[in-house]
């Protein structure tokens, strides 16, 4: 399996989120970085009811409280520890999980072949 690189653990802190723009063979991908309660996910940066990206501003994913990632176009609420979503016009689906590997507190994604 081919990987790629997409940061080091510290740019993301406990409790917060990081977007970031990723090669995956010759396709650029959108992906959101989570780093929550220990566990480090990523989720592709697309809303599954309208497709656009849910930051409001660059790196801002989490709503007011910093409790759920929210949709910056229609306010839905996804939890960040699986993407599914709570609230909002597209309740009950979820965020595209990305596979990611932690080795030597860099984060790299599988990349399709």
């Amino acid at each position: 399996m081919k990987t790629g690189y997409i940061c080091h653990l510290s740019d993301i802190p406990e409790g917060s989120a990081r977007g970031f723009g990723v090669a995956d063979n010759d396709k650029k991908q959108e992906l959101i970085v989570v780093r929550w309660k220990g566990e480090v996910r990523a989720f592709r940066n697309s809303c599954p009811h309208t497709g656009v990206n849910l930051e409001w501003m660059p790196d801002k994913f989490f709503n007011y409280d910093n409790t759920f990632l929210q949709c910056s176009t229609h306010g839905a609420l996804f939890r960040p520890e699986d993407g599914y979503c709570i609230a909002g016009p597209c309740a009950n689906q979820s965020l595209e999980q990305i596979p990611i590997t932690v080795i030597k507190e860099c984060i790299y994604f599988a990349q399709k072949v």
